[in-house]
């Protein structure tokens, strides 16, 4: 069987996604795939979730900071971004998606947006409501332990 010509192939675009959860979250390829149909479905229903063709092709998420490249029909960038703007749980994990660009290829979207994830964390015990407690200090933020879940807090409010 013959390929379609060039300009009958359909066109894609590539958004460059960066993800975020609470330290000890877990989450893989399979289940952030799922949810992101479902939110597509539940945002622009089941012909529109067909008509964006959304597709997960690259995807790494290691202690609570992760990237995505996610496939979308050109054309649809707008839908899309709003469907990763409604992603807030995977798997019963809540998690953060922050579209960073969009791109013609993927090279170019890997390239461009994507960053390996994991960059300088460590733990360490931090003045946060009045008492001691463990946290995760990044960068950007620290995730204090409160109990036996996680509370984002800045570097001002340790």
């Amino acid at each position: 069987m013959k390929h379609l010509p060039k300009h009958l192939r359909p066109r894609y675009r590539y958004l460059g996604v960066e993800l975020r959860g609470h330290p000890d979250t877990a989450i893989d390829r399979g289940a952030f795939q799922r949810h992101l149909w479902y939110a597509a479905q539940n945002l622009v229903g089941d012909a529109g979730s067909a008509a964006l063709g959304l597709e997960v092709l690259g995807f790494e998420f290691v202690g609570g900071e992760g990237c995505a490249v996610v496939r979308c029909r050109r054309g649809s960038v707008d839908r899309a971004r709003a469907v990763l703007a409604c992603l807030g749980e995977v798997e019963g994990e809540r998690i953060r998606a922050v579209v960073r660009g969009t791109s013609g290829t993927v090279r170019g979207c890997e390239e461009k947006f994507i960053h390996a994830p994991g960059g300088v964390s460590e733990e360490r015990t931090v003045a946060f409501a009045d008492a001691d407690r463990r946290a995760v200090v990044r960068e950007d933020g620290v995730d204090v332990r409160v109990g036996s879940s996680y509370v984002g807090a800045t570097h001002l409010d340790t």
